[in-house]
């Protein structure tokens, strides 16, 4: 008995790319509008905290490379 893996006489039919984005978009759970304010403003926060420290550590770069270069 001899089995061929690839030469099924009977083809099924594949859905499309679109078909199937169509399903996968069906599947997805979108969070609520409070959800989604208060995850923005999260971001927002961390986004500024950090940078308020890369505008610090810039600061005492730039002083510590104006001191090294003011020695000479």
């Amino acid at each position: 008995m001899v089995i061929n893996m690839g030469d099924s006489k009977e083809k099924q039919k594949r859905p499309g790319f679109f078909a199937g984005v169509k399903s996968e978009f069906k599947k997805i759970t979108w969070p609520d509008r409070q959800s989604t304010v208060k995850q923005s403003i999260v971001v927002f926060c961390i986004a500024l905290v950090v940078g308020i420290i890369i505008a610090i550590l810039d600061f005492f770069i730039q002083y510590g490379v104006n001191f090294i270069t003011s020695i000479s």
